[in-house]
């Protein structure tokens, strides 16, 4: 599935960074996973943060659409520089993700 902010978000320094381990291919496929989820969760709650609780269930509805054109209509009506405040949380998620990677191989070898 097509997340909504794919466009905005680049993923694949991170997975040269799981490349790097020394691990099973089912246990990269895991972590990428992983990664995914946390860059999702770390999205939402970037955006939920920036909305009223009457506009947090709107995006809800669109998200559950799958409508990206409705849910980027709606957000940037509702949030200044919303697409800035999601590349600034998946930035420093990733940094943090980097960091954690590196430090991991380092360990291993």
């Amino acid at each position: 599935m097509k997340k909504f902010y794919s466009h905005l978000i680049e993923v694949e320094s991170l997975i040269i960074e799981l490349d790097k381990l020394d691990l099973t291919e089912e246990q990269k496929i895991h972590l990428a996973g992983l990664v995914d989820s946390s860059l999702h969760h770390t999205v939402l709650d970037a955006v939920l943060s920036e909305l009223s609780p009457e506009d947090k269930r709107a995006f809800l509805h669109h998200l559950n659409e799958e409508n990206h054109n409705k849910i980027w209509q709606f957000l940037n009506s509702k949030v200044d520089n919303i697409e800035e405040k999601i590349k600034k949380a998946a930035e420093d998620l990733k940094t943090e993700l980097k960091k954690d990677l590196k430090e991991a191989g380092k360990r291993k070898s």
